[in-house]
């Protein structure tokens, strides 16, 4: 079960990294490793410790082992899917179990490492999924600001707002909703205000972002 609070702050924080390990030795090499290139870190002993921390928006690069103790770092990658957790995910994999990594990374993960592995190659792969990491939640951000936008609207002004990323005319949603042109007009210039859309083709852009009309 994710947890429900906890996590990075209530923001977004763009230089974060959790370590999921059940080798006491290892966790704390990453953690000074990360530390001294500047990444902001933490760690667990475990996958079921990790998952009664994290919220689907906690924005952090995922660090992993692949075998540990009661919940693996596959059943981990599927709990996360499931939760629909957006965070890129880094496997650690011991000698031979490269397949199993193979295996994760068809699954999604974004890159995977044999152990004993180079620090310099691993600190790429964080921050490249720190760069993955800004984008996807820079574009949750947008949409869960549009849909705020549209819960603003009346049930009319919605209806119109359909109408018009339909690419129907102000005469056409007027015959389709029975009521007037001018209305049409008065509700249109409503939806731009409240939608905050210098035009229609921008209208249409958010509409498709959120897929909510």
């Amino acid at each position: 079960m994710l947890g429900e609070s906890g996590g990075m702050g209530q923001g977004m924080t763009t230089q974060a990294v959790v370590v999921i390990d059940d080798d006491e030795g290892v966790r704390d090499s990453l953690l000074t490793l990360f530390a001294q290139h500047g990444l902001e870190v933490r760690a667990f002993a475990s996958a079921a410790d990790f998952l009664r921390w994290v919220r689907p928006d906690t924005a952090a690069v995922i660090v992993t082992d692949i075998r540990m103790p009661e919940i693996d770092g596959m059943q981990l990658i599927e709990r996360l899917k499931a939760a629909q957790c957006g965070q890129p995910v880094i496997v650690m994999t011991g000698h031979g179990d490269v397949p199993l990594a193979v295996k994760a990374m068809k699954a999604g993960v974004f890159d995977f490492f044999e152990k004993p592995f180079e620090s310099e190659p691993l600190i790429a792969s964080v921050r490249a999924a720190i760069d993955s990491l800004d984008s996807s939640f820079d574009e949750k951000a947008y949409r869960a600001a549009i849909a705020e936008r549209i819960a603003l609207l009346s049930l009319r002004e919605e209806q119109v707002l359909r109408e018009l990323v339909e690419g129907k005319s102000n005469k056409m949603i007027a015959q389709a909703l029975a009521i007037s042109p001018r209305t049409v007009e008065i509700y249109r210039a409503n939806v731009m205000a409240k939608m905050r859309a210098g035009s229609l083709s921008e209208l249409v852009r958010m509409s498709i972002a959120t897929r909510a009309v």
